[in-house]
């Protein structure tokens, strides 16, 4: 798992300069969390970590404040998620997962990504099934079995931890996000994490080569500059000198 969480995390520092409008991409991911969990962080610990995550990309204090002003206020956008799936460049499985307030829209601004570039759109479930769907945690540390030992008594369903070059990384489905963040900030106290989300992560690695690697560029760019896209995951290895 740990080479497909560094492909992925490679591939979004590749892809952060055609963000330009971060901001606003967190300040809707934030109101959607605050609107289904509560503005409470403390609460909240999904929020909590995004919250976390955008003070790391140097979100500004007041669009976070202005996203749960908006949360926990009447009326405001309603924004709702929306997942597309298909094959990228070189065949590669992708997912996008957008909020928007115009699925009509958002479905045609990502299929012409996928047209523009010689890919193709499938149906729902036509490649997320080739995912794992995983809570990650990554931190510094050292003592691996002292994390699995506070995780398991926790009843944590813990489905890999890694230690490497002083970095523990812990993996868990999706469903345990809450459970397994809470027993590790219980046994561990206040812990400044590297990595605190929940990814895509493919069981299988496609290859990209030649033109391809052009395109497949091109293809996470227009997705990327796209106001409603929040993530792209996908299972595209590509060359090193491209990474």
């Amino acid at each position: 798992m740990g080479r497909a969480f560094q492909n992925r995390k490679e591939s979004m520092a590749k892809t952060a300069a055609a963000k330009t409008k971060v901001y606003s991409k967190y300040g809707r991911e934030i109101y959607v969390c605050a609107k289904a969990g509560g503005t409470d962080p403390n609460g909240n610990l999904a929020l909590r970590g995004l919250m976390e995550r955008a003070k790391k990309d140097q979100v500004p204090s007041h669009v976070i404040e202005k996203a749960l002003d908006k949360a926990s206020g009447a009326g405001g956008e309603d924004f709702s998620t929306a997942r597309y799936e298909g094959f990228g460049p070189g065949n590669a499985m992708v997912i996008v997962d957008c909020l928007t307030d115009n699925p009509n829209r958002t479905f045609g601004d990502v299929r012409g990504c996928f047209t523009k570039t010689k890919s193709k759109i499938g149906t729902p479930g036509s490649v997320s099934h080739m995912f794992d769907h995983c809570a990650i945690f990554a931190f510094a540390g050292q003592e691996e079995e002292a994390v699995l030992e506070a995780l398991m008594e926790a009843d944590v369903d813990v489905t890999d931890i890694e230690q490497e070059e002083g970095r523990i990384t812990v993996f868990a489905p999706h469903t345990e996000y809450a459970k397994a963040k809470q027993a590790l900030l219980d046994a561990f106290g206040e812990i400044d994490f590297e990595a605190d989300e929940i990814q895509f992560l493919p069981q299988n690695t496609t290859p990209i080569e030649g033109d391809d690697v052009i395109m497949f560029e091109k293809f996470l760019s227009m997705l990327n500059e796209l106001d409603d896209v929040q993530n792209v995951f996908h299972s595209a290895e590509l060359p090193e000198e491209s990474e």
